[in-house]
């Protein structure tokens, strides 16, 4: 079964400025800077998932896909990655359930990335059809093989108490079919769907999947007829500990984000980021006790 959100990967067309920028908004360090296959990527690790940013380098056939998604939809979020967690270094058995399921989705692959400094990471994933799964990619990882999970990014030498992001709170994806949605997400996938509402004030009817320690959060516009248009990657919410602080931190790393607000939720204080690298909507929000946790982001 899906136990996490593995990580979220960004295509980028410049690596460098993409990190640069990405440390400054995010307030930490990348914790891996390498590749393979034609691609080179930089990964900021978090508690409950990590950001994977990659962009085309060299010859390869994972460049020459990455260099195709960008010549045809621009930067931004190109896969969601979840965590099945059955056995280490093993995903044949959910691949298999998967594909009962209606995924089609071809055998497990060893990923190798090499670091800049000659260390050597590999992983085991499974890339289920994009045809299957509404245009998006999606991607199902193995937890390490040595069981132990990859080293926490460090928080950035200006990154005061508070103001670095503490981890993901959710990802959006805009649908024009929740039905579909649901199939995929509910029923192929097994997500745990937490919430499904209508709210008239944002035209909007939404779907909330919780996986591990993050929410998928899934949004279709009321009143508008199903459609079998792909479905599209939103943006990112991030949590902080304190939004004051964070806002404070990310003007000063140079960002356009507006004033923060109170959130949807009681309690909690929000702000967007407008111009975050590789142009995904980014909002940061306070993160509530776990006791008070309700079903939907703030």
């Amino acid at each position: 079964m899906i136990t996490a959100l593995d990580h979220v990967a960004l295509a980028v067309r410049d690596l460098d400025a993409a990190v640069e920028g990405y440390a400054r908004l995010l307030g930490v360090a990348p914790n891996w800077i390498g590749g393979d296959g034609g691609a080179r990527h930089a990964w900021f690790q978090f508690p409950n998932m990590a950001l994977d940013v990659i962009a085309p380098h060299g010859e390869g056939a994972f460049g020459q896909r990455l260099r195709a998604h960008l010549d045809a939809q621009g930067e931004g979020i190109w896969a969601l990655a979840f965590t099945v967690g059955q056995v280490e270094g093993d995903l044949a058995p959910f691949a298999r359930l998967a594909a009962r399921r209606g995924l089609a989705t071809p055998e497990p692959s060893l990923t190798r990335s090499t670091h800049d400094d000659g260390r050597k990471r590999y992983w085991l994933g499974a890339h289920p059809a994009v045809s299957a799964t509404a245009g998006l990619q999606v991607l199902l990882i193995a937890p390490p093989r040595d069981g132990r999970p990859w080293p926490l990014s460090e928080p950035a030498a200006d990154a005061g108490p508070g103001s670095a992001v503490a981890a993901l709170d959710h990802v959006v994806i805009h649908t024009g079919n929740l039905d579909r949605a649901l199939a995929i997400y509910g029923a192929r996938l097994g997500l745990d769907l937490r919430l499904d509402r209508e709210n008239p004030r944002w035209n909007a009817r939404q779907l909330f999947f919780r996986v591990g320690d993050a929410v998928i959060e899934i949004a279709a516009r009321l009143g508008e007829p199903p459609t079998d248009a792909p479905d599209r990657f939103g943006g990112l919410a991030w949590r902080i500990a304190d939004p004051d602080a964070a806002r404070a931190r990310i003007v000063a790393a140079g960002f356009d984000v507006s004033e923060v607000r109170p959130g949807r939720k009681p309690g909690t204080k929000v702000f967007t980021v407008r111009n975050a690298p590789a142009g995904v909507p980014t909002l940061m929000l306070s993160a509530e006790p776990a006791q008070d946790r309700a079903l939907e982001p703030a």
